[in-house]
């Protein structure tokens, strides 16, 4: 290392701060998901493939409170019927 580098008031950590509302984690994801991603925001014109699957990822949590939801009315349905 060159001696002209300084490093003795340097801190650790992200080089760009993480916006309001977001969390920086590392996941460790299949190549071919990723891929997946990136084609689908390449193929609309550009964007962020990390935005997409947040958004996926929104879409299931959302779908996933609606399944519950009918799955409760169903059998609540089917106890009167029965």
């Amino acid at each position: 290392m060159k001696p002209e580098y300084d490093f003795s008031k340097a801190r650790r950590g992200a080089v760009v701060p993480a916006a309001p509302g977001k969390t920086r984690i590392t996941i460790r994801l299949d190549s071919d998901i990723v891929d997946w991603f990136k084609t689908q925001v390449n193929a609309t014109g550009g964007g962020n493939y990390q935005s997409l699957i947040n958004e996926a990822l929104k879409s299931y949590i959302r779908q996933q409170g609606l399944e519950r939801t009918l799955r409760k009315l169903i059998r609540e349905e089917l106890r009167r019927v029965a």
